[in-house]
């Protein structure tokens, strides 16, 4: 069992850790430890690496983003739910990318296998709701849709952020026919 004050520390890193990479992909270890307010060891006890530090908040953000979909789809009609939800995967997609320079390619390969089930699964709960609401069309499918949000997150950031626009394009095209 962990200590409770083991635990505090591990949340405390990670909070530093994701609001530091977010600022700066390049941040060290011993920014992270100093914006958390513990010691190196400590920090070192919980990450031994800062790729492993990134696998973690990466992971931690997958998750978050995850929980989200039911939440979404509870608060708003599902294409909604789908626009709102896709805007945040794509910022975190971005983000990750960012941070790549930080991972190995046999990490990038093992946080996407582990990420990829459930992405898709959170991404099916939104289409299907969609589907059974008939606001979405039938064949709609969570692979699919996902390969095209990596167009996406590709998109340059910023003033001409190409994204809102073509998740406007995709979103029209998984509307369901309307009935006559």
């Amino acid at each position: 069992m962990v200590r409770s004050d083991a635990r505090e520390n591990r949340a405390r890193i990670l909070a530093a850790a994701h609001e530091a990479f977010r600022e700066d992909g390049a941040t060290s270890m011993n920014q992270v430890a100093q914006r958390a307010g513990v010691g190196a060891g400590t920090l070192y006890r919980n990450f031994p690496t800062r790729e492993a530090l990134v696998l973690a908040v990466y992971q931690e953000e997958v998750a978050r983003i995850i929980d989200r979909a039911p939440v979404l789809l509870a608060e708003k009609p599902p294409l909604e739910a789908l626009r709102e939800w896709t805007t945040e995967l794509v910022e975190a997609m971005r983000r990750k990318h960012g941070l790549g320079d930080a991972l190995s390619p046999s990490a990038h390969q093992a946080i996407s296998e582990q990420t990829y089930g459930p992405v898709i699964a959170a991404i099916d709960g939104i289409l299907d709701a969609g589907k059974n609401a008939g606001a979405i069309r039938g064949d709609a499918d969570a692979g699919d849709f996902l390969q095209f949000t990596g167009a996406l997150w590709r998109a340059a950031p910023g003033p001409d952020d190409r994204s809102p626009r073509m998740l406007g394009l995709l979103l029209d095209g998984l509307r369901a026919p309307s009935r006559q």
